[in-house]
């Protein structure tokens, strides 16, 4: 695996654990585990996502970018959810550009 996929996958990881964290706050005790593992799970399929595109010629075609993937990716969840958890899913947008502008300052090409 390269490199961007890897620290893809583990910013994914923790940004699950930051929504699971997030979510319980906003909802205390009304959230079941199966709930917060799928949250999680799909942060980390949001890592993987964005890890697996080649970095981007500059910043604001990342930023676009992880703009999208994190609505795309958010939007399986945000459905399931039979569209009740906004935030959940204006979250992963957030989350799409943090992940991609983190691989983009962090990850060098290889040539």
């Amino acid at each position: 695996m390269n490199k961007r996929l890897v620290l893809g996958l583990a910013i994914g990881a923790f940004l699950g654990i930051v929504c699971i964290l997030g979510a319980s706050l906003r909802m205390p005790g009304e959230l079941s585990a199966v709930y917060l593992f799928s949250f999680w799970f799909n942060r980390l399929l949001m890592g993987l996502v964005i890890g697996l595109f080649s970095k981007p010629k500059n910043i604001k075609i990342g930023i676009l970018r992880g703009i999208f993937l994190g609505a795309f990716v958010s939007f399986a969840f945000y459905s399931a959810t039979e569209f009740k958890d906004l935030m959940g899913f204006l979250a992963g947008v957030v989350y799409g550009i943090i992940i991609e502008s983190t691989l983009f300052y962090s990850v060098k090409v290889q040539k």
